[in-house]
């Protein structure tokens, strides 16, 4: 997210609002303190959702997956020595101390 002080805001409003309009977020900070947040306006809310996650992405906070999550829904479940539950274990361990 880029910052830019009151007075950068002002004499620079049109390169930030371009910058706004390649996705990018501007806070607004006076004397260090943020006071506005300048994020482009969407009309969807599936826009709004996208251009949050592109958001994060050029900010380094997320990364995109790229497989198809099916695929770990659809494998088998794990098998235990005893053919108990796994979560079961996991719940006794906790309780355990482990």
């Amino acid at each position: 997210m880029k910052r830019a002080t009151i007075t950068q805001a002002k004499n620079g409003l049109s390169a930030l609002i371009d910058q706004v309009k390649a996705g990018e977020t501007v806070l607004i900070t006076d004397r260090g303190v943020p006071v506005a947040r300048l994020e482009p306006a969407t009309t969807s809310a599936n826009d709004d959702d996208e251009g949050r996650l592109a958001r994060l992405e050029r900010a380094g906070l997320l990364t995109r997956g790229t497989g198809d999550v099916r695929r770990i829904l659809d494998r088998p479940l794990v098998k235990t020595i005893d053919g108990s539950s796994v979560v079961d274990i996991v719940l006794e361990e906790r309780e355990s101390g482990w």
